[in-house]
């Protein structure tokens, strides 16, 4: 019960009634004794609904009732609930500890594998450096960075990134996000991240080569919010009006750019927006395209200006930001501001909520979900803090310090990974703006001559603050939090009081946030003030000790110049601090600190050396410190000089030069393909079929090898091997054809005729079938009374169609032909779950499918290959039970970017969320799928899917995606819920794939109603046993078609 105090409180007061207690009516507690009685009724089944507020409500009720007997019965009351939440909470502990060591296991285990498949020793390499990269902050003789003129370095860096011009899309899609007057705690969603995204973007956009930086979030245009958040742009001022305007051009400059997604008119909380990212993903996909056309005709010499980095912003935004980085094939960074996980085992803890009830409120799955996929997509994960990496990010499945420093090691030796890819940990202290603070260089007794000289007068928050004292001279030792037992406030009440040397030299000074009445403050909250108060009545703090009720936040600069007048320290004693912004803005007023030893107020000493570092938990320690650092003036003014020399480095300009410095170290990547003048929507060059046949031939001799003979990036921690040299010769078989193309003579002279791959963009709509079914159970029919509801349409050419399915392109095209389908019939074929990409050839004789292989390029970042092929055989022979094979490799439908699998029993394997997290703790990245019914498992690069070749089509050929319907049945593969979201029409066909066998939601870690939404407008199902008049009335109703 620890960090529970008040439940201390009722258990020493029920101790203080006992002996008042009727020796006839013995308590209940007394009685159980450990064996079975009717009293269990009463805990196990009555006392089940408990929480904290509760417990104080009774405990207040307790108090104030007169009669003694029956106050006496609610205590007991009240002790049996109290056990009642301590043997959960046991219970929980145990449960937690079990998941643990069981993680453990499995953690070990994948790193053994990995290890063995990585055979070559590296002892040496491997006892090297920590986790990932030094810190940002560096390092020098004494363990932090050496003090260099921030202007030099600041000019000699901007002279090196003279001439570049890049865009940075940065992602953060809840709260209420504008430029000026933030409305900060508006609600639980408006916090300290909306204030740094908005900074960020200002920070960046004034940096030396960078050209746009877009801040990409909702639109909400809702009646209960401000009109500018409405707004579909805000162009945000510069960080400092007053410096170079050199790179400054028509679209440069930071900006909020909303895009609408989600409910219209309606603002709605994060945990509901799940159901929404891939309409936003869609929306930002568009914008993105569109500016970097813009940015190109202004900068680029015509050719589109891609961004260098997608930079997502806590869990919903790195699951954007995946997306839409393996949408246009450009590197990706996340910062998660908290994680998932971390939050969980807090909530567990607390036993106020099952795991099934803390899902249901947070939706805390299917974030912790996204942030895996952020470590799978991530080319680098910035943190504040080196604590958020060792105690947070190692909690996850993608992550592993003691994997990551091998993979680390082997890159340094220029040593094959084998397909295993970790992403950069890479520390950043967020950035403050400075300019504005003018530390305070007198004292109490020169700002009293001042005032009665009839300067200005104190700041009220002063007055509010030093009526509290009764020598408001005396040096003040100011903390700053709100009051939760994790600050530890009472500690360094107590340590305060017990100091009597302390006592005498210095005043303290307690900012715990805004109350009017202690009764309507939360449980906890309020039995912490009230343990604060009863300490300062304790050791007769009278005084010595302030704790105003009330502050705004134009007050705290004020309070912290106070402190400095008074020659006073700031403190921070937490138990655990994950970074300390506080302790910042405290040493730029000059403030030296005392810090708790454990968290980021390490990395904050290590460089500012302005304070001592305390163990939270020892009250001599926290006295020795204030009182060390009161007492001795030198030790105070050296402290107080370091924090102000070095306060720099944490500067929004030192943030972004090591923030751009990261990112020129990430490998680019943008889409591959080569672009003529004459490839726009309104062209008539000759037919890209042919070109694409004539690639197809000549990929026949370029097979291109992904296992091991292909170098890492010298920055990435990226085992998929580096396709640099299979680029090259793509592009210059590319180049080679693109020159026989411009000379050869048009051969159909016709557009409708010749011109085929351009009809994708042409097309008045697209329809996208990608049924999961098999040809006899649902797919042939679907397919046949499709084509029948828009038979004329379909003949006129106003609608083409993708079939999109888990086949390969042999089972492709064995089932049009048993359909007796022509593959003319369709534009695309999607096959292998997302893994291939063909399209129908007008050369039909020949081949009448044509491969893009511009796609696998798109795709196959941190693809595994051979390395991940070994892996899946082992996790396929582990499966076996009684020398059974329960999955066999199915090497006859496997391709280069899908490694097939046949299930021979499907009920009889673990879930593929299982085989997921086991790729990912030995760090291999790819999308595992669970198909045809549960009878198959395809295994594609990690940023591939159904979807996301949709999205390629878009921008490959500038297919509309708001003109796509796509089909679906009931359920399907485990990539089903990628297909019914996003700005195209999804229509449901009841009825088709709702057997039992096609059911495979479990083995996601979520619920599909978490992710999908199908009260949307874009979605709509059609009746039981329906028609191919009832899907043409559905296409109606979605207004694809007109009655």
């Amino acid at each position: 019960m620890a960090g529970n105090d008040w439940i201390n409180s009722y258990l020493e007061a029920i101790l203080d009634v006992g002996p008042g207690l009727d020796e006839a009516k013995s308590s209940l507690l007394l009685r159980e004794r450990g064996r079975f009685s009717p009293t269990r009724y009463f805990v196990e089944e009555v006392i089940t609904g408990f929480d904290e507020t509760d417990l104080h409500r009774s405990w207040v009720r307790a108090q104030a009732t007169k009669s003694p007997q029956e106050r006496n019965t609610r205590l007991e009351n009240m002790c049996w609930r109290i056990w009642n939440l301590a043997r959960q909470k046991k219970q929980l502990e145990g449960e937690e500890a079990q998941r643990m060591a069981k993680r453990r296991l499995e953690r070990e285990r994948g790193r053994r594998e990995a290890v063995a498949d990585m055979s070559e020793d590296l002892s040496e390499g491997e006892k090297g450096d920590l986790v990932s990269d030094l810190s940002t902050l560096g390092e020098s003789t004494r363990g932090r960075l050496a003090r260099i003129s921030s202007v030099d370095a600041m000019e000699a860096w901007a002279g090196q990134q003279k001439g570049k011009k890049s865009y940075i899309v940065l992602i953060s899609v809840h709260g209420l996000i504008r430029g000026e007057n933030m409305e900060l705690g508006r609600d639980s969603d408006t916090g300290g991240q909306v204030k740094y995204v908005v900074e960020l973007a200002r920070a960046l956009a004034s940096m030396p080569g960078v050209y746009r930086v877009d801040l990409l979030t909702r639109q909400v245009s809702s009646p209960e919010v401000d009109w500018s958040y409405g707004e579909p742009t805000e162009m945000l001022n510069p960080l400092n009006s007053e410096g170079p305007m050199d790179d400054m051009g028509e679209s440069s400059g930071a900006y909020i750019v909303r895009i609408p997604f989600g409910p219209k008119d309606k603002y709605i909380p994060k945990e509901l927006l799940w159901p929404h990212i891939p309409e936003f993903v869609d929306g930002a996909l568009s914008h993105v395209i569109q500016m970097s056309k813009v940015l190109g005709e202004q900068i680029g010499d015509g050719n589109p200006v891609w961004p260098v980095a997608i930079h997502g912003h806590y869990a919903d935004a790195g699951d954007s930001a995946a997306l839409l980085s393996g949408a246009l094939n450009v590197p990706m960074i996340f910062t998660g501001h908290s994680l998932g996980r971390d939050k969980l085992e807090q909530l567990m803890r607390q036993a106020r909520q099952s795991r099934d009830e803390i899902n249901s409120t947070y939706k805390i799955m299917r974030r912790i979900e996204a942030e895996e996929l952020t470590l799978d997509a991530s080319e680098m994960v910035i943190t504040s803090t080196r604590q958020e990496i060792d105690a947070q990010w190692r909690l996850y499945d993608g992550f592993d310090p003691i994997l990551e420093r091998k993979l680390r090691a082997r890159i340094r030796r220029n040593v094959s990974c084998y397909g295993r890819s970790m992403p950069r940990m890479v520390v950043i202290p967020p950035g403050m703006e400075f300019h504005h603070i003018i530390p305070h260089e007198g004292d109490m007794d020169a700002e009293t001559e001042a005032n009665e000289d009839g300067k200005s007068p104190d700041p009220t928050i002063w007055t509010e603050i030093m009526r509290f004292f009764s020598n408001p001279r005396k040096p003040m030792i100011l903390a700053l939090a709100r009051p939760d037992p994790k600050k530890n406030l009472t500690t360094l009440v107590t340590a305060f009081g017990e100091c009597r040397p302390l006592r005498e030299l210095a005043n303290l000074t307690l900012i715990m946030g805004n109350r009017d009445n202690i009764d309507e403050m939360s449980g906890t909250n309020a039995s912490l003030l009230l343990s604060i108060l009863k300490l300062i009545d304790k050791y007769d703090l009278y005084g010595q000790v302030a704790y105003p009720k009330h502050h705004k936040q134009s007050d705290v600069p004020e309070i912290y110049r106070l402190a400095a007048k008074t020659k006073g320290v700031f403190i921070n004693p937490a138990f655990i601090e994950p970074f300390g912004l506080t302790l910042i803005e405290a040493a730029a007023y000059g403030l030296p600190m005392v810090a708790t030893q454990n968290g980021g107020p390490v990395d904050i000493h290590r460089v500012l050396d302005n304070g001592l570092l305390v163990d939270p938990h020892s009250q001599q320690s926290i006295a020795d410190a204030l009182l060390k650092l009161v007492a001795d003036k030198h030790l105070w003014a050296k402290c107080r000089s370091n924090g102000l020399k070095n306060i720099h480095l944490f500067s929004w300009p030192e943030h972004c030069k090591t923030y751009l410095s990261k990112i020129a170290g990430c490998k680019p990547r943008q889409p591959r393909w080569l672009r003529n003048d004459d490839d726009d929507e309104n062209s008539e060059s000759d037919s890209p079929s042919d070109s694409l046949r004539d690639i197809q031939d000549i990929s026949l001799n370029l097979k291109f090898s992904f296992e091991g003979d292909k170098s890492e990036g010298r920055d990435n921690i990226d085992g998929s091997l580096d396709s640099e040299d299979q680029e090259t010769k793509l592009e210059n078989a590319m180049q080679t054809w693109s020159k026989g193309v411009a000379k050869t003579p048009q051969r159909s002279g016709s557009i409708e005729k010749g011109d085929k791959f351009p009809a994708l963009r042409r097309r008045k709509h697209i329809f996208v079938i990608a049924v999961d079914a098999d040809p006899s159970n649902g797919l042939s029919e679907s397919v046949r009374k499709i084509f029948e509801a828009v038979e004329k349409e379909r003949s006129e050419g106003s609608i083409g169609f993708i079939l999109a399915t888990s086949f390969n392109i042999t089972q492709m095209r064995s089932f049009l032909v048993g359909e007796k389908l022509s593959p003319a019939d369709f534009d695309a074929f999607i096959c292998n779950s997302g893994g291939d990409l063909y399209y129908s050839s007008l050369h039909q004789e020949d081949n009448p499918f044509v491969g893009d292989l511009y796609y696998h390029s798109h795709i196959e970042y941190r693809w595994g290959g051979e390395g991940l092929r070994k892996t899946l055989l082992r996790w396929a022979a582990s499966t076996a039970k009684n020398e059974e094979h329960i999955v066999v490799e199915d090497e006859e439908t496997s391709a280069d970017y899908c490694y097939s699998f046949k299930v021979q029993k499907p009920g009889a394997i673990p879930p593929v969320k299982e085989l997921r997290k086991s790729m990912r703790i030995q760090a291999l990245r790819c999308h595992v799928v669970h198909c045809e019914s549960g009878n198959k498992i395809n295994v594609i690069p990690v940023l591939a899917s159904r979807s996301q070749a949709l999205r390629y089509l878009y921008l490959r050929w500038g297919m509309d995606l708001t003109k796509v319907v796509v089909f679906v049945g009931e359920s399907g593969d485990t990539d089903y819920e990628g297909l019914i979201g996003g700005v195209h029409k999804s229509l449901v066909l009841t009825g088709v794939c709702s057997s039992a066998s096609s059911q495979l939601h479990a083995n996601r870690t979520y619920p599909l109603t978490d992710v999908v939404s199908y009260d949307s407008p874009n979605i709509a199902k059609t009746c039981e046993g329906f028609s191919s008049s009832d899907i043409r009335a559905s296409l109606e109703g979605l207004q694809v078609l007109q009655g």
